[in-house]
């Protein structure tokens, strides 16, 4: 009877050591170095997936195949198109809430090209290359994606961009992991790349708890100790 028991006890049951992070598009999870420092510190076992952006499918399996090495129970954490990603992939057993940095926050059936387009673009230099590839136009990459980070550091971004395939975008979400599990929102005030209000609707709708920081979509560079600061409180939340 107590293994029954056990066994059917929550993921979250166990205090929650293992932090798995899904970086969005255009920037790699290099960007994410100093959260994973301050989260490390902490004492918490930080993993960041390098989804291949090939398509929503895809991006969703190399985050599984990640949750699946960690021991124990995990706190999922998307930024931006990650958002997409952990929304489908928390539905994994072993995730036992999620966290939404400056990220798309989906219901099923919508993509992120469908939540895109219920506010004002915030940023009008998306462009396609010739194989269905998308990109951030270098010459408003500062101002649309890292507008509070050193313009080296912007530029840098720009020039190492990872392109995401048009097919990712236009994906739809089939079963929303954040109708069944705790989630947690950072809404960055002053991004460009997805309206803050469509950002604070989107949390609103899932219930998350939900903090406002006033920087740029580039957040989790800018103010690493805010977002470490969040992922950190939700492992908390979750642990007891």
């Amino acid at each position: 009877m107590l293994c029954a028991l056990a066994a059917a006890a929550p993921a979250s049951a166990a205090p929650i050591k293992n932090v798995v992070i899904v970086h969005g598009a255009l920037a790699d999870g290099s960007g994410w170095r100093k959260v994973h420092d301050l989260l490390k510190q902490r004492g918490y076992r930080v993993t960041i997936v390098q989804p291949p952006m090939t398509s929503l499918r895809d991006d969703v399996d190399a985050t599984r195949r990640i949750l699946d090495l960690q021991d124990g129970p995990s706190l999922l954490v998307g930024h931006s198109y990650g958002g997409m990603v952990v929304t489908q992939a928390g539905n994994a057993d072993s995730v036992a809430g999620l966290v939404y940095v400056a990220a798309f926050q989906p219901d099923a059936g919508e993509s992120l090209i469908d939540l895109a387009g219920k506010t004002p673009p915030a940023t009008t230099g998306i462009a396609a290359t010739s194989d269905g590839f998308l990109y951030l136009d270098p010459r408003v990459f500062a101002a649309d994606f890292a507008a509070d980070l050193p313009a080296a550091d912007a530029e840098f971004m720009a020039n190492s961009q990872v392109f995401p395939a048009k097919a990712a975008f236009e994906a739809k979400i089939e079963q929303p992991a954040w109708k069944t599990k705790k989630s947690w929102a950072l809404v960055a005030s002053d991004d460009r790349a997805i309206h803050p209000g469509l950002m604070r609707t989107m949390a609103q709708r899932a219930g998350s708890a939900t903090v406002e920081v006033k920087a740029s979509h580039a957040v989790f560079m800018s103010r690493p100790d805010a977002v470490a600061d969040l992922i950190g409180s939700a492992a908390e939340a979750l642990s007891n």
